[in-house]
């Protein structure tokens, strides 16, 4: 929890409140439903909370922009995303229905109003969104094709509405088709622990 505090200290009372209780839930649920690597769990807040909010850092969503999470596991990079953004309005998808009810439960149990679920593919989700976010779920061309009919036309924060995802390694060849739409990011400019070293956030203007 020290590592949010560290590069988020304006967050209100409540957010504590509910970042500190990720734990503890995260903890719980991974004993029943295996949604993170049982050896990462005691890393929790560095290797996903944080991790997650790395997109914070590359865009600070405006109140009222719609964001869905394609393939969000147990709810990264959604959850910590939807505490910090409270107003913000969040959907999170994926194909694996006990993973969603695992961020489902998670969101109850800390008292977010900002998300809704979906389980199912990508494919056929058929709403409109400002932003696409994920965390590794796929190469970056099939993710551009996947979600291109899921990007809403009207514009309402400083970058244009497009993806933002988190990716590890060396990424260059799959952004080169798009270089002249994409940006690449070094999240160790963010965050100086050691993992984040090799991690890079990507953001395509659709």
């Amino acid at each position: 929890m020290e590592l949010i505090l560290k590069y988020f200290r304006d967050i209100s009372d409540k957010q504590k409140e509910q970042f500190s209780a990720l734990y503890d839930l995260y903890a719980d649920w991974n004993s029943k439903i295996n949604v993170i690597s049982r050896k990462d769990i005691e890393n929790l807040y560095e290797r996903h909370v944080l991790h997650s909010l790395a997109i914070a850092k590359i865009l600070k969503f405006k109140p009222e922009t719609s964001v869905v999470d394609v393939g969000t596991g147990g709810g990264f990079p959604g959850v910590p995303l939807a505490i910090l953004f409270p107003d913000v309005r969040f959907h999170l998808v994926d194909s694996i229905g006990k993973k969603v009810r695992v961020a489902t439960e998670v969101f109850k149990a800390i008292g977010l109003k900002n998300t809704t679920f979906r389980h199912c593919r990508m494919e056929d989700e058929k709403g409109k969104f400002d932003f696409v976010v994920s965390r590794a779920v796929m190469p970056l061309g099939d993710l551009v094709k996947l979600v291109r009919k899921n990007i809403a036309r009207e514009q309402r924060n400083a970058l244009p509405n497009g993806i933002i995802c988190l990716k590890g390694g060396e990424l260059e060849h799959e952004v080169l088709p798009y270089k002249n739409v994409a940006t690449l990011y070094n999240i160790s400019d963010f965050f100086e622990e050691e993992f984040f070293k090799t991690k890079k956030g990507v953001y395509v203007q659709i």
